[in-house]
């Protein structure tokens, strides 16, 4: 049997509400201030990814860190697109569908979300937003390394020059990175 005594007090409910209400404020101001590093932002040095890359071919690799997922794809008309390989929706793994749409498409297999294998842009289901793009350039042997992340909106030259001033400042001044 329950009794008026065994039921939460009113204070104790303005407890418990003033606490979470504590907590998601002290979260927000972290995340609005910068504090938590944002997932596949990273300071990563360059990494060699393939020797090869053929058109219609994806290579899934770690970038920029060894927890990030990350895919390079050649699309058919020989570009090299690197793009995250976590959903913006619930992080699940990207996978690469080649015969989806001219260059193929990044496809969320845990809730049907789809991305634009070229731009990033979410092309259907829940994703929020874009992918965050990984930076690749192929050297004279045509080996592929990830040098590099760009947000989505950011172009490529403030992405290497953000992850340049993190981890080699005095590199980031004299190639003319803005501070």
């Amino acid at each position: 049997m329950v009794t008026g005594k065994d039921l939460p007090t009113r204070r104790d409910c303005l407890r418990v509400a003033a606490t979470v209400s504590g907590g998601l404020a002290t979260g927000t101001a972290l995340v609005a201030a910068g504090a938590l590093p944002r997932r596949g932002d990273g300071t990563a040095v360059p990494v060699r990814i393939a020797d090869r890359i053929a058109r219609g071919q994806a290579v899934a690799f770690a970038y920029p860190g060894p927890e990030d997922r990350a895919l390079a794809v050649r699309l058919a008309d020989g570009t090299l697109v690197g793009r995250s390989a976590v959903c913006t929706h619930l992080a699940c793994a990207l996978v690469h569908r080649p015969g989806h749409g001219p260059d193929g498409d990044l496809h969320c297999p845990c809730h049907g979300g789809g991305f634009d294998v070229r731009t990033g842009e979410v092309t259907g289901g829940p994703p929020p937003r874009a992918l965050p793009k990984v930076l690749l350039t192929e050297d004279a042997r045509g080996a592929v390394w990830a040098v590099g992340t760009a947000r989505p909106g950011e172009d490529e030259r403030a992405g290497l020059c953000r992850g340049l001033r993190a981890r080699d400042p005095d590199t980031a001044d004299r190639i003319g990175c803005e501070p």
